[in-house]
């Protein structure tokens, strides 16, 4: 791609025979913001009732880095979110409808939950459980005052379970199909749990209308080879805020896919961890912004264990006026993660004058007893030399941006590994594409 703007080139990839230059085998000397009592942070992951009535505390100073920032199950131990603080800078808070102010002069999250409607193997089970269930809390702790509030609001829960050494195929897929109730803020809550040695795919879908604040939990226990798909293909008026929390295994798989398409605000808040030596983690994510809308992903691996894994891959295109994506990718390398392997990469692709994307790979690391970490992220127009090449053997302009524009999401879709799914993504890039007459 050509440079547009600004070119975050920070491949800072480090493949390290023993420790990364400028650093000792034990580390730099660093504060205690990033203590490494474990992967939830702090006090939290203790205090935690199932009955909502604990909570967790922050951990160091809030901001200074992503491993210190405030992690609760209550919403009053956030303060009111004013557009200033780091993790809300880019979003367009008038346009979350109210999301970000439960609690507030009579704020509620009220409205219905979106209905389910469920298509697994006999061998996976799905069930509607109550908010006292054991299984609730065990992936993830509330990172934001939106997640929070969605995490004191939801009625009821849906687990899926993949039993023990399930063997799922392509054909064995398990789809929650997510349908919005209307435009009243309502809140919802998913687990996603892979037991020992299970293999599978699980794809949330979410459709309809809505102004939804979600909370979905993955736990992926030991051996298991998981793929989870959220795919957010809404109405055009609707307003979603997910924040999915990733539970990895020893020696488990994960590979988590993001898909945004449709929608006026998305914003999708991944964050993977890992409970033993091994685990890999594979995060994919593919957006088309169209006229006006703002599509919100910001991630966080979080390598507090020995000898794991982790690959990200965001891509997105961008086209109309107003149209705005924003990718933040947070990487903690803790002090006692040594044979860490970790990269994450975003592309952006402009279309037209008048969209914008912002982009910032962060790479935190205390250890440099390291295999390799590096980021990189760039944002760019159309190369003009593949259209030339494209034009010059008869192809015409508007289908020679067409197939650039394929082959640069592909990258993508094609890490799915589920036919019928990659080719509805393919589908919907072609609907995108003809909406905008590119």
């Amino acid at each position: 791609m050509t440079e547009l703007t600004q070119e975050h080139a920070t491949d800072t990839k480090v493949w390290s025979q023993g420790f990364i230059k400028g650093m000792t085998e034990e580390g730099e000397s660093l504060s205690e913001i990033n203590p490494e009592s474990g992967p939830l942070g702090g006090s939290a992951a203790k205090a935690h009732s199932h009955g909502g009535d604990s909570h967790g505390g922050g951990v160091g100073v809030p901001d200074s880095s992503r491993a210190g920032r405030l992690t609760s199950y209550k919403l009053a131990d956030f303060p009111a979110i004013t557009g200033r603080e780091e993790d809300w800078r880019f979003t367009p808070l008038k346009r979350l409808r109210g999301l970000d102010r439960v609690g507030i002069k009579g704020q509620e999250l009220s409205g219905a939950a979106p209905s389910v409607e469920i298509s697994k193997p006999d061998a996976v089970t799905v069930e509607t459980v109550g908010r006292d269930d054991a299984r609730i809390g065990s992936a993830g702790i509330p990172e934001d005052r939106v997640a929070a509030a969605a995490w004191e609001n939801f009625a009821t829960a849906t687990v899926v379970t993949l039993p023990e050494e399930f063997l799922g195929t392509d054909d064995d897929v398990t789809t929650l199909t997510l349908t919005g109730a209307g435009d009243t803020p309502a809140a919802v809550h998913i687990i996603v749990h892979a037991k020992k040695f299970a293999t599978g795919v699980v794809v949330l879908d979410h459709r309809g209308s809505a102004v939804l604040s979600e909370n979905v939990e993955v736990l992926v226990e030991d051996g298991a080879n998981l793929t989870v798909v959220s795919i957010q293909d809404w109405d055009q008026d609707a307003v979603h805020a997910s924040a999915q929390h990733i539970s990895v295994g020893r020696d488990a798989k994960v590979k988590h896919v993001v898909v945004n398409l449709g929608g006026n605000l998305l914003r999708t808040t991944p964050s993977a961890r890992y409970t033993g030596t091994g685990g890999e983690v594979e995060m994919y994510g593919l957006y088309f912004a169209d006229t006006g809308q703002h599509l919100e992903q910001r991630l966080f691996v979080d390598h507090s264990t020995k000898n794991c894994k982790s690959r990200v891959t965001y891509k997105g295109a961008l086209q109309g006026d107003g149209a705005h994506a924003v990718w933040i990718g947070d990487v903690l390398i803790r002090k006692q993660a040594e044979g860490t392997d970790t990269y994450e990469m975003n592309r952006n692709l402009i279309l037209t004058q008048g969209a914008r994307a912002d982009s910032v790979p962060n790479l935190e690391i205390e250890t440099g007893m390291i295999e390799g970490a590096g980021h990189a992220s760039a944002t760019g127009r159309f190369d003009d030399e593949q259209l030339f090449y494209l034009q010059a053997r008869g192809i015409e302009e508007s289908v020679a941006r067409r197939l650039v524009v394929r082959g640069f999401l592909n990258e993508v879709i094609q890490h799915i590994k589920v036919p019928a799914l990659e080719e509805r993504l393919r589908d919907s890039v072609e609907r995108e594409l003809a909406a905008g007459a590119l």
